[in-house]
Formats: structure tokens, sequence, C-alpha cells
């Protein structure tokens, strides 16, 4: 490998905007991607003649006439610490891809030590830069495991991990401004971005034998002192587990299913909450008094554990408040779902 080439200690270094510092792949590159593929993708290793026979393959279609493209992150001690491979091949031409070109996400891999630092997002989203942008690939395709789609997803594929695709536009030179783009894909951030604010909670409605409400008493919302045992949805929680999560927070209890809903609950945004709410309220079932004495609350969130009749408990409450609770415990003595779009209007 020549000085041009020669890896340095770039995996300790960060650009101005935090991210790790990227390059293009090299014929130089081959072995090293070949190896990364063996020793991390690949079910079963390559046997030696198997990793010369794919680096010699591999090396002549990483050059600017070959259809490979690469982008790595070099290890201080010279080493790779992670990659991502595409291959560029022609297809018919179609309104969404109208250069007929398109490419597959080959192999994205890092080494174990450098995993959880961004690296696997740096060089998959430089590959993909390139590619739309340089290369003019509008159709990309991958496969993938369940547990990375999510990653792929945030850069714009859909589908099944076992194959995702997606459909990039680049800016062409020359294109008449004002005019119709061949595209409406953004980047997802950007898309993100641009969507209002709203934040998802999950409660869970539990009531003594009797069908009395239990309701927790808050330590921290003197607005609302009386509540379901809930909170705020984790990004990329599905709502059951999120109340599995906070019930056993809150509780010390578990949670067991299968889930029921039994209201939806929207509110606005206010002035001093910007964003719209949506509340998820499941059927917790009914406990013992064994059970209820049983609960172990979180200090710094909860201070007591009662349980009222329904009527008892609008006295206790905002008037917003008992609407929710007596729109759940309708859902639930009824089986038909409630849905109310005025709490946390006032």
């Amino acid at each position: 490998m020549n000085a041009d080439t020669a890896p340095t200690a770039a995996a300790e270094r960060r650009d101005a905007a935090g991210r790790p510092p990227v390059r293009a792949a090299t014929a130089a590159d081959a072995e090293a991607i070949t190896q990364m593929r063996s020793e991390r993708v690949l079910s079963a290793p390559f046997t030696e003649d198997w990793l010369q026979r794919c680096t010699d393959e591999l090396a002549p279609r990483l050059t600017p006439g070959g259809d490979a493209r690469a982008f790595v992150i070099d290890a201080p001690d010279g080493t790779m610490a992670a990659c991502a491979l595409g291959l560029i091949h022609p297809v018919l031409p179609a309104p969404a891809y109208p250069r007929g070109r398109a490419a597959r996400v080959q192999l994205v891999a890092t080494q174990p030590e450098f995993r959880r630092r961004g690296y696997a997002r740096a060089v998959v989203s430089a590959l993909l830069d390139h590619l739309a942008d340089v290369e003019e690939v509008t159709l990309f395709e991958l496969h993938t495991s369940t547990e990375a789609a999510p990653l792929y997803r945030e850069f714009g594929f859909s589908g099944n991990p076992a194959l995702m695709r997606m459909t990039r536009h680049h800016h062409l030179a020359g294109a008449v401004p004002g005019a119709q783009p061949d595209s409406t894909w953004v980047p997802p951030q950007q898309y993100a971005d641009s969507l209002p604010r709203a934040a998802a909670y999950v409660c869970l409605y539990v009531t003594d034998e009797d069908d009395r409400p239990l309701q927790l008493h808050s330590v921290y919302s003197p607005g609302h002192p009386w509540h379901m045992i809930g909170g705020a949805m984790d990004l990329g929680e599905r709502p059951w587990d999120a109340v599995v999560r906070e019930c056993r927070e809150e509780t010390g209890m578990t949670a067991v299913g299968p889930p029921r809903l039994l209201a939806t609950v929207f509110g606005l945004p206010r002035e001093r909450r910007p964003y719209s709410t949506l509340q998820l309220i499941f059927d917790g079932g009914r406990l013992t008094a064994e059970q209820i004495r049983g609960l172990t609350l979180n200090p710094r969130e909860h201070d007591e554990a009662r349980v009222l009749p329904l009527a008892e408990w609008e006295a206790l409450m905002p008037a917003r408040d008992f609407v929710r609770l007596r729109a759940v415990e309708e859902a639930r003595r009824t089986g038909v779902a409630a849905y109310v779009d005025t709490w946390g209007n006032a």
C-alpha cells in the first residue's frame, strides 16, 4: 500500500460536525474489504483460496472503470474499522430511474471494537450520496437483518429486510429553476424536521376487583395530581412494550397481555406545550387487594396508589382528566373503544 492510500489513525478523529472521517476505497482496499465480508457477514468464513479469488475479482472493480464503489473508515492500527460496498448494474429505464442505473448495497460491516460510534451510518451515507450524486444511480436495493433494517429506513429504504428498496434522485445540472422535480425524495431527517411535533404516550387502566379505578399520585405534576400508570414512549418503542416498561418502572408490577386498547386520547398543542399529544390507553385488568398492597412505587414519580369509586375521583382531579377516566371506564364496561379529543385543551 503506497503513501497515498496508507491508512491513518482516522478512527480516532472527527470532523467539525462530529462525524468520523470516511474515505473512498481503492483497489488496494480489496483484500481488507473481502476479509471483512468473510469475518463479519458470511455465515461461514472464506477459505484462503476463496479469500484470494474474491480479492482478485474485487480489486479491478474498485477502479474508476469498474462497477464497485466502497467507502471505509480506517482504524488507528492501519486495519479497516468499517466499510460499505455497493455494486452498480444496469436496468431498463423507467420514470423512477430514467438513467437505467441501479445499485445493490452488497456489504456493510464494522469491526466489533468500533461499533456504536456511528461508523456504519457514516460509510453508508457516503456510499449512497456518491452513487446518487456522482454515479447517477436512482434505484437502490439491499438485503439486511431485522436488527439493521431501522438504519436503512432512516435513509429512505422501505420493504421487508429480505429486500429493501429506495428510489433517489440527485439534482441534475442545468435543471430549469422552478421546474417540477422528478422526485419528491428528501433526506429522512429533513422530512422529519418538516413534520408537526407530537408526543406519544401510553397508559394502563387498572381497577380493583370491585371495578374501582386505581390512580397514582404524582410528586411532580400539580396540574395532573392523579393519573393512570403510564408515560411517554421512547423512540422506536412499540406501544405495548412501552406499557410493560412503564408499569414495571412505576409499580414493580409486570403487565400481561394480550394488549387490549380501551381508548385513544388526543390533545392539541398549547402555549406551554407546543406539540400535540396522543395517548393509547390499554386495559390492565383487575388487581386483588394483596396485589395493590404489593405495588412498589418509584418515589421520584409517585407517593401513593389509591382506589376509589369512579364518582369520587371527580373531586380530586381537573375536569379534563376525569372526562378521560370516565371514558376509559365506559369503554371497558361496554367493550366499545373510546375516542377523546378534548384532553389537555384547557
